[in-house]
């Protein structure tokens, strides 16, 4: 049996991932979340027996090391960070306070035992664009905001245990995800939000800021498929979508999606930390997913479907 341990495992992709891996009866699960941000809401159903949740901080290295020790676990999924880009401008000190997990995970998976960590980087990395599609090898990575200067030096520190350790690891770079578990403080439930109650739709800037938006099945699927498969050992992997759009397309996709009578209302940029533009070379997800992405359209559609925005109408 595989045992897996999953930080900040009750928010959004990484709950996500946790219901697509306790599906296989052969992996046991243990969640770990501070609930700062995460909701054990997201958590998997009851109805299986294969996971398991802890609520702790992996930046607290007593905390996590009682979980690890006593699990003995084989792989470990590092999801747990501070994020959201107004939330990360807010509280820079606390987002580099991540470093400490970071260095807390990678450094009780080296003495336990542990065969692979995944560790969840972001597009923060590049900053402002120097080349479009954004490539993990040539690509510089020339962001100086603290959020994206925790995934750098994780990157690092993931190199650095492999090279002296032999602990093997994987990098996801992943770019704007959505799907139906996004926390509401995210662009597309903000929309959403604002779509459904017939309000204004607040941009920041002129909108013509683009990006990809990959919805998280594509997201977790190649995850997943790097783990199964022993993909991406020792390397790095943009995660994200193909299709660039401006915020502004976003806005009224989503208006027209929902019948809306939505305006969209402009306010001043944000001081930093809105790139714009972003776009991955996604060449190596497409081949390890092996199947076409969820246009934004079809993911949209598949969140409206589920009616999660109609009682926020009010």
């Amino acid at each position: 049996m595989n045992k897996i341990l999953i930080t900040g495992g009750a928010g959004f992709i990484g709950s996500v991932l946790a219901e697509k891996l306790i599906i296989d009866e052969n992996n046991f699960v243990v969640i770990v979340d501070d609930l700062s941000t995460g909701d054990t809401g997201k958590l998997p159903s009851p109805v299986r027996k294969n996971w398991k949740f802890i609520k702790c901080d992996v930046n607290e290295y007593r905390d996590i090391s009682e979980i690890m020790l006593a699990f003995q676990f084989d792989y470990v999924f590092h999801y747990a960070a501070v994020v959201g880009v107004q939330r990360t401008q807010e509280y820079p000190v606390k987002v580099l306070k991540d470093i400490d997990g970071i260095k807390n995970i990678l450094d009780l998976s080296k003495n336990t035992g542990v065969k692979r960590v995944f560790f969840s980087s972001s597009s923060e990395i590049y900053g402002e664009p120097v080349e479009i599609p954004q490539n993990v090898y040539t690509t510089p990575l020339n962001s100086r905001l603290p959020y994206a200067i925790v995934k750098n030096v994780g990157e690092a520190f993931c190199r650095s245990y492999c090279k002296e350790y032999g602990l093997n690891y994987t990098i996801f770079r992943f770019f704007n995800t959505y799907g139906p578990k996004q926390s509401i403080d995210f662009v597309i439930s903000k929309f959403l939000i604002s779509a459904f109650k017939n309000k204004d739709i607040t941009i920041y800037g002129d909108g013509t800021q683009t990006r990809t938006f990959c919805y998280v099945d594509d997201n977790v699927d190649t995850t997943l498929k790097a783990f199964y498969e022993d993909k991406v050992v020792n390397d790095v992997i943009n995660i994200g979508g193909s299709r660039e759009i401006t915020i502004n397309e976003l806005a009224e996709t989503i208006i027209e999606l929902t019948g809306s009578k939505s305006k969209i209302e402009y306010l001043p940029p944000l001081k930093e930390g809105d790139m714009k533009r972003r776009r991955p070379d996604n060449t190596e997800m497409v081949a390890i997913l092996n199947r076409d992405l969820i246009p934004l359209k079809e993911g949209l559609q598949k969140i409206l479907n589920l009616g999660l925005y109609e009682n926020k109408k009010k």
